[in-house]
């Protein structure tokens, strides 16, 4: 079959791992197959269930306590060490408890952006990817109204090499937010926007790589900016650049 040669790279093209060349040959590809299209999003689907099902029975932190004191209360008790001893002890605990906070907040974090990197990877595959098709931003933001709990401002994208191919509601966990489709050139870029406050990203704010992709973030005005595209690193700046012009306007 035709698309046999296609199909056997899907699952390295979802987890990032083909080379830029073949990510972009199979982009171009996924537009043009129907029978591929669905094969990826199925892919993806079942990508996130088996995410889900995995913390599904995360121990609590509450069970987690319990079984350290547990423990704890059955050790024999040396105080013969003195306070010294002791205060080593609190600093090495207080140590331990700080590290295995920020790997928490870490792996929440890359939890978020691996969630993001599929909702793209759909956008990318799908037949439909917008549910509202306009080039006109005063067409897509009020299609959001009432759909999402928050407004945002878009930018003028005359005299620049940008277009807006429309937008989206999107989740993230349990948060509603806009999933808007940027094109320049032939690279798709997905920008998602949520409030701050719901979505917990911390205070990252920089331009990183997550899979193959380049992303940008930010936050303005309480809402979370995160692009997510296959486009030149300086594209990213540049539209971040119009977007945030846009939302102190």
């Amino acid at each position: 079959m035709a698309c046999e040669p296609w199909q056997s790279q899907l699952d390295a093209y979802l987890d990032g791992e083909l080379p830029s060349e073949s990510m972009r040959a199979l982009d171009a590809h996924l537009r043009t197959c129907p029978a591929c299209t669905a094969d990826a999003l199925a892919r993806v689907q079942l990508k996130r269930a088996i995410k889900t099902a995995g913390t599904r029975f995360t121990p609590s932190v509450e069970f987690r306590d319990q079984i350290q004191k547990k423990i704890a209360a059955k050790r024999p008790r040396m105080w013969s060490f003195g306070w010294a001893v002791a205060a080593a002890l609190v600093i090495l605990l207080m140590a331990g408890s700080l590290v295995r906070y920020f790997e928490k907040q870490n792996l929440r974090q890359q939890h978020l952006y691996s969630e993001l990197a599929d909702l793209h990877v759909s956008t990318l595959a799908s037949t439909n990817p917008v549910d509202v098709v306009s080039s006109d931003r005063h067409t897509v933001k009020p299609w959001f109204q009432g759909k999402i709990p928050f407004t945002f401002n878009l930018p003028e994208l005359q005299n620049t090499d940008f277009t807006l191919l429309g937008g989206r509601v999107t989740y993230l966990g349990q948060a509603p937010g806009a999933e808007l489709i940027y094109q320049i050139r032939k690279h798709q870029i997905s920008v998602f926007l949520f409030p701050e406050d719901l979505v917990g990203f911390g205070s990252r704010s920089s331009i990183t790589r997550e899979r193959s992709f380049n992303v940008e973030t930010w936050t303005e005005d309480g809402l979370r900016y995160v692009m997510f595209g296959d486009a030149a690193p300086e594209d990213l700046r540049n539209l971040a650049t119009l977007l945030k012009g846009a939302a102190r306007s």
